[in-house]
C-alpha cells in the first residue's frame, strides 16, 4: 500500500478528529456545567488536531479522488472549524463566555461532517 494512499489517508484524519472531539465533549461539558468556558490549554489542543484532520483530509482530496461523502466531510469541517474560530478569537479570548447556540451549531458541524467522513472511509473499504 503506498503513503499515498487516499483511504489511508481518510482513516488517519479520522482518527484526528476521533481526538478532537474527545476534547470538544470535554469542553462542552465544562462550559454547559456552569457559567465557565474550558481552559484555554484545551481548546488549543482541540484545535490543533481538528485543523491537523482537516489539513490530511483536504491533501487527500487534493492528489487523488475520494468518494463524494468526504468532500461533503471536508466543507462541514471548514464551517465547524470557522465557528470554532469565531469561539475562540471573538469570545474565549476576550474573556466572554461562549455562547450556547455557537457552541450547539459548531459541534452539530463536526458530528455530521465525522459521521460523513467514516462513511467515506468504511464503504470504500467494502
Amino acid at each position: 500500500m503506498s503513503p499515498d494512499d487516499p483511504i489511508r489517508m481518510l482513516q488517519v484524519a479520522a482518527c484526528l478528529f476521533a481526538l478532537a472531539a474527545l476534547g470538544g465533549v470535554v469542553m462542552a461539558a465544562i462550559r454547559f456545567s456552569g457559567k465557565r468556558n474550558p481552559p484555554a490549554w484545551l481548546a488549543m489542543l482541540h484545535g490543533l488536531l481538528a485543523g491537523a484532520g482537516i489539513t490530511l483530509l483536504a491533501y487527500a482530496a487534493w492528489v487523488d479522488a475520494v468518494p463524494s461523502p468526504a468532500l461533503l466531510a471536508l466543507l462541514l469541517f471548514l464551517l465547524a472549524a470557522g465557528g470554532g474560530t469565531v469561539l475562540s478569537l471573538a469570545y474565549k479570548w476576550k474573556q466572554r463566555l461562549l455562547p450556547s447556540w455557537l457552541v450547539i451549531t459548531h459541534a452539530l458541524l463536526a458530528v455530521v461532517a465525522f459521521v460523513l467522513l467514516l462513511l467515506a472511509v468504511f464503504g470504500a473499504e467494502g
